[in-house]
């Protein structure tokens, strides 16, 4: 493989990256207009955007060049900034994120009371009026973790009911995982997720808050993969202690760690948690009603409740995904080889069960996509845009606002299996064994 970029190279990088400099500020301008963007025109940007990145990957993957890294870097910033230029789309969720900071900062947490309680309380500023009328759900309690309402704090203490103010923050997270992505995979690799356009619009333009939790697991797996186990440990319970998808890793990144590191895991996730519940209230009551109650945009589970209940069909797929968990497991611990286990597979698997998939939950698939590049993870990753196809966002009074057309999901996941059979078969010679050790 030659280790030197050649200047036709670098010229069709930036040729691609300008033409996706010109999407994003398409979709910034877009974004500053009153209501939502036209779906159609979001969907060419989503296309605008993502096919000439593959062609790229594809192209200096072939000719086996490296990835000019100061232009990897340059572009993903820049597509960044316009995101912060455009702010939020088709999202809400910001304003509960904005609310939880001004909560956090006033009374000490988060947690508890609900935000209808406050629709007529005095007191409240005038600009938080306005963040209470745009909050969904506003008779439950906060769903968002301990140290991700740390980062909601950090926001308000900069300007409070400022979503550029966040957006800056997780925009500054999301380079650090860049930066710990190019510890584990080659630049080549990580151009797709940091050119990926699900990613600069749910972080950038959406400020959805995963990439935190995104950023502590891959800082866990780089600091294991250099045997700092304490610091790895202490990581993981943060990662936790932003979003439970977290958990999902953790063992896996502690295979190789001694009992005391499994106690300070346990010890760091608890001195997060302690304070508020000595407040009376945390993210889990919300939590459990979510786990019990949503349902949105499902692949394997909207299949099953067709012919069992909502209960029996949470039950049986979460077993299949523990099945898998522990094949899993088990075959990497058994390895010897401590490489990056495989996310995009388990998380993959959690998706397919879980009776929500938003389109931001491929935050926790797409850096190990990047490591190991997947055809399916990737396709995934265009085609789950389907999802903001809903009644709300075509405005047609046939559909509840969150409910999609007949034909959206076989779309989405149609175009995902046979992508999958193809990574399946590509991969059968090596076997599952070698899978985990890649």
């Amino acid at each position: 493989m030659t280790s030197i970029v050649n200047s036709r190279t670098c010229r069709y990088v930036d040729l691609v990256g300008l033409w996706c400099a010109l999407g994003y500020a398409a979709l910034a301008l877009l974004a500053r207009q009153s209501g939502e963007p036209d779906l159609r025109a979001f969907f060419l940007f989503v296309a605008w955007t993502s096919l000439p990145v593959f062609s790229l990957y594809l192209y200096c993957h072939r000719r086996g060049e490296p990835f000019p890294l100061g232009r990897l870097i340059f572009w993903a910033v820049a597509f960044r900034i316009f995101g912060l230029l455009g702010g939020p789309i088709y999202e809400d969720d910001f304003y509960r994120y904005l609310w939880d900071g001004y909560r956090f900062a006033t009374t000490g947490t988060p947690y508890g009371a609900v935000p209808e309680a406050f629709f007529t309380a005095p007191g409240v500023p005038a600009i938080f009026h306005g963040i209470l009328n745009g909050i969904n759900y506003p008779e439950l309690p906060t769903i968002y973790a301990p140290v991700t309402q740390v980062v909601f704090l950090l926001a308000y203490w900069l300007k409070p009911g400022s979503i550029v103010a966040l957006q800056a923050i997780l925009i500054l997270i999301d380079l650090g995982t860049i930066a710990l992505l190019l510890r584990l995979a080659p630049a080549g690799n990580v151009m797709l997720y940091a050119w990926c356009p699900l990613v600069v619009k749910e972080i950038a333009f959406t400020a959805h808050p995963d990439g935190i939790g995104v950023c502590l697991l891959l800082a866990a797996i780089v600091l294991s993969q250099n045997h700092r186990w304490r610091s790895a440990a202490a990581c993981l319970g943060m990662a936790v202690g932003a979003k439970i998808f977290a958990l999902v890793m953790v063992p896996l990144v502690l295979v190789g760690a001694g009992f005391g590191h499994w106690i300070l895991f346990g010890v760091i996730l608890a001195v997060l948690y302690v304070p508020f519940v000595l407040q009376g209230g945390t993210d889990v009551e919300s939590l459990l009603v979510f786990a019990r109650e949503w349902e949105f945009n499902s692949a394997a589970f909207g299949l099953f409740t067709t012919v069992l209940q909502p209960f029996q069909a949470k039950f049986v797929l979460g077993l299949l995904c523990a099945v898998f968990w522990g094949h899993y497991y088990f075959r990497y611990s058994r390895s010897g080889v401590r490489k990056v286990p495989g996310g995009d597979w388990l998380y993959g698997a959690l998706l397919a069960a879980s009776p929500v998939i938003n389109p931001w939950y491929l935050l926790w698939l797409l850096p190990f996509a990047a490591i190991t590049p997947s055809v399916s993870a990737w396709t995934f990753s265009v085609t789950v845009f389907l999802g903001y196809v809903t009644g709300l966002n075509l405005i047609d009074d046939g559909l509840q606002p969150y409910q999609h057309p007949a034909w959206v999901r076989p779309v989405e996941y149609g175009l995902v299996l046979p992508a999958l059979a193809f990574d399946l078969f590509r991969r059968r010679s090596a076997g599952f064994g070698n899978r985990v050790n890649n």
